[in-house]
């Protein structure tokens, strides 16, 4: 009979402990925590403007920068640039513990059909959307035309 009441023991134990802490079966270990960072708009020259940030995630699961949009614009797209060639995604990838970092010359937002062009030293309100994670809205400012960030990204 004790043999009966320690096996049940060990094994309501073990049932306990197989379900804390560990990732769960989809394998995402838990949520993203994200951040943004080091963001700014040039002014824009055209009906058009490119906006550059940083998205940090310090979570333990990955998440996707799905979609973005703004007041001043009549469509915001997410654009990646491989060899040189830009073009529109669906979405754009944020590693767990990781960055998306969006510069010039590589991964970007495009500000399409300006309602108004931002002027230097305004900021401009942008609402980004994750797959997972709770919308973020941040003001970019807008820089000068020929502005190049000496760090950040």
């Amino acid at each position: 009979m004790r043999r009966r009441a320690v096996a049940a023991v060990v094994v309501a134990g073990a049932l306990t402990l197989g379900g804390c802490g560990g990732p769960d079966e989809s394998g995402s270990g838990g949520e993203a925590k994200l951040s943004v960072g080091s963001a700014y708009m040039p002014q824009p020259v055209s009906d058009m403007a490119a906006g550059f940030l940083t998205i940090t995630n310090d979570g333990d699961a990955p998440d996707r920068l799905t979609s973005v949009s703004s007041d001043v614009a009549g469509q915001v797209t997410v654009h990646e640039t491989v060899d040189g060639a830009m073009r529109e995604v669906e979405a754009l990838d944020i590693p767990a513990h990781g960055s998306l970092v969006l510069e010039s010359g590589g991964n970007h937002l495009m500000f399409e059909q300006l309602k108004q062009k931002p002027k230097q030293g305004q900021k401009v309100p942008v609402e980004l959307r994750f797959d997972r994670s709770d919308p973020v809205t941040i003001e970019i400012p807008v820089k000068p035309a020929t502005y190049t960030p000496k760090t950040g990204h």
